[in-house]
């Protein structure tokens, strides 16, 4: 969206002089950014990124005392903490907004080294077919109940993007073409975060009841839990079989992140063209695919080789996790729960509709096809 900003200054015979300057959304809220010096911006990034790394610090201390929480789920919890007994300064408010979006797609990219084609053809083409069924359908049908619901701005979609494919990872994907207002997607991340969290828990309490052997348990706990740390947590409970399947279909619910994100940057685009928005002064065309995603189907690309020795993947892997947890404590560090719990309480019925639907379709997908 653009603005018009009428100035008026003396010409050299007296008389006014009138320019009309065009300015984005983004310049409007920002505008230091286009006047400070680079050495000034730079150092303004410093407190956050401190907070953020001993966040992360801290959230791998407690994942090695307690294996079983994954330390993503810590960080953005200590995100949420901070932000809301506030103790971080005015300060870190740059560099923990730096962390939540740069450092975020530089993991989504390294997120990539996770997924070797041959594990996806491995799976079978029943599978396969299922997974991209359930995607699409938690996808769609979740940005139609929050446009139902009457979710404000880009909500819908950023919940419908975590919840369907890898959770937060997936939001500041679809972030880097939708150009969300802050707010949406912090909500949407605290929403996957939390229902990833509680599925950890749930879904091993109903695998006995649902008679679910550890094949299928592994399919179930892949084609429904949001984030890959969680899919790890939710499916080792049920030995190796189930840990082994449970990651390999969750990897193939990533690998479709970059048609979700390219296709949506597609209609962006066209319904941009149809509003008469391209072409004018100011005016932003999302990119059809970003760089970063770009980058993750490039990482996809060299594991899929299999040059990459299992030191390297290892250490891809750990670099990964560090750069996803600074970038969801800085996520969690704008959390405000009052204002959520006020205003929130749509996004987050929304958020269980959408658990509970990833989960049923994918429970009757893995019946069906495994």
């Amino acid at each position: 969206m653009t603005y018009q900003a009428i100035d008026r200054y003396p010409r050299g015979d007296g008389g006014p002089r009138v320019v009309i300057m065009t300015l984005t959304t983004a310049q409007r809220a920002r505008p230091e950014q286009s006047t400070a010096p680079a050495g000034t911006a730079r150092a303004r990034l410093w407190p956050g990124l401190l907070a953020a790394t001993l966040a992360v610090a801290a959230s791998w201390g407690a994942h090695r005392i307690w294996p079983h929480v994954p330390m993503l789920t810590v960080a953005v919890a200590l995100g949420v903490l901070a932000a809301n007994v506030r103790v971080l300064p005015a300060a870190t408010a740059p560099g923990l907004g730096f962390a939540g979006r740069r450092l975020m797609r530089a993991g989504v990219v390294l997120l990539g080294l996770k997924l070797a084609l041959g594990d996806i053809v491995g799976l079978g083409p029943p599978t396969v077919a299922m997974v991209i069924v359930v995607v699409l359908v938690t996808f769609f049908a979740t940005q139609w109940l929050g446009r139902r619901m009457g979710l404000p701005g880009d909500q819908p979609l950023l919940i419908a993007t975590g919840f369907s494919i890898c959770g937060a990872s997936a939001v500041a994907a679809m972030n880097g073409v939708s150009d969300s207002d802050e707010e949406d997607v912090v909500t949407s991340v605290a929403l996957v975060t939390l229902c990833g969290s509680l599925a950890i828990g749930v879904l091993p309490l109903l695998r006995a009841p649902l008679g679910l052997d550890p094949t299928h348990y592994g399919g179930w706990v892949g084609a429904s839990v949001h984030d890959v740390g969680q899919v790890v947590a939710a499916g080792g409970v049920a030995g190796p079989v189930a840990l082994h399947t449970a990651v390999v279909v969750k990897l193939m619910r990533v690998l479709l992140l970059a048609p979700i994100v390219a296709g949506t940057a597609y209609a962006l685009r066209r319904r941009a063209a149809r509003a008469g928005d391209t072409g004018r002064a100011g005016s932003r065309r999302p990119p059809l695919i970003p760089l970063f995603v770009l980058g993750f189907l490039a990482m996809v690309a060299v594991r899929s080789t299999g040059l990459v020795s299992a030191g390297v993947l290892e250490a891809a892997g750990t670099v990964q996790d560090l750069l996803l947890a600074a970038a969801l404590f800085g996520l969690g560090g704008m959390v405000r729960l009052g204002r959520l719990i006020r205003t929130g309480w749509r996004a987050l019925l929304l958020g269980f509709a959408s658990w509970v639907l990833i989960a049923g379709a994918a429970y009757g997908g893995v019946l069906l096809t495994m």
